[in-house]
């Protein structure tokens, strides 16, 4: 009976190390459900296997991320960034506040969640001045007040000056929105 309880244990760790690089703002209460475990059995599986909470992950990698932008200042990124691998990837959180809806709808105006992947992708750039010169957006689901969008941008290709970014934005599990866009850098 042993090893099977030890296999399972093994797998899930396994899942949660691959669920917390898919997700990193993941909570140990939002994992337990996942799993359908205790929220302590989460957190002994983190402690084994060096996983910080989340609070402390993301501050962590919010430090990193912040100390290689170029493009940008901190200021000019709509929403936290988490992580920036410059000319490679990037990751950033943005939590939406009762300001940034249409009041009749308590939906996100969408200016918000574009300008969160632009500022993204404008920050993987790995120049002093890039502008977006050609933007393909789509809107799939809506956001409402109180939904944390964590945006996820990738270069795919670079020829010459162009970057050519594709942005995915999530709310928990479900893309909410994804952008294809092609940056140019001026320098």
């Amino acid at each position: 009976m042993m090893p099977q309880r030890s296999q399972r244990k093994q797998r899930r760790q396994q899942k949660l190390v691959s669920l917390l690089e898919d997700n990193p703002f993941l909570t140990d209460e939002e994992a337990a459900l996942k799993f359908g475990v205790s929220i302590q059995t989460i957190r002994l599986d983190r402690l084994e296997l060096g996983i910080p909470e989340m609070r402390k992950r993301s501050l962590k990698m919010a430090e990193k991320a912040y100390r290689e932008l170029k493009t940008l200042n901190g200021m000019e990124i709509v929403g936290e960034l988490y992580e920036l691998e410059l000319g490679q990837r990037a990751l950033s959180l943005l939590e939406t506040t009762p300001d940034m809806v249409f009041e009749k709808s308590q939906v996100v105006r969408g200016h918000y969640i574009y300008a969160q992947a632009e500022s993204l992708a404008i920050a993987l750039v790995d120049a002093e001045v890039a502008l977006t010169g050609v933007a393909n957006i789509k809107y799939k689901h809506p956001v409402y007040v109180g939904d944390k969008l964590v945006a996820q941008a990738k270069v795919t290709r670079r020829r010459g000056n162009k970057y050519f970014i594709w942005v995915r934005t999530r709310n928990q599990d479900k893309e909410v929105f994804r952008a294809k866009l092609i940056l140019v850098s001026l320098t």
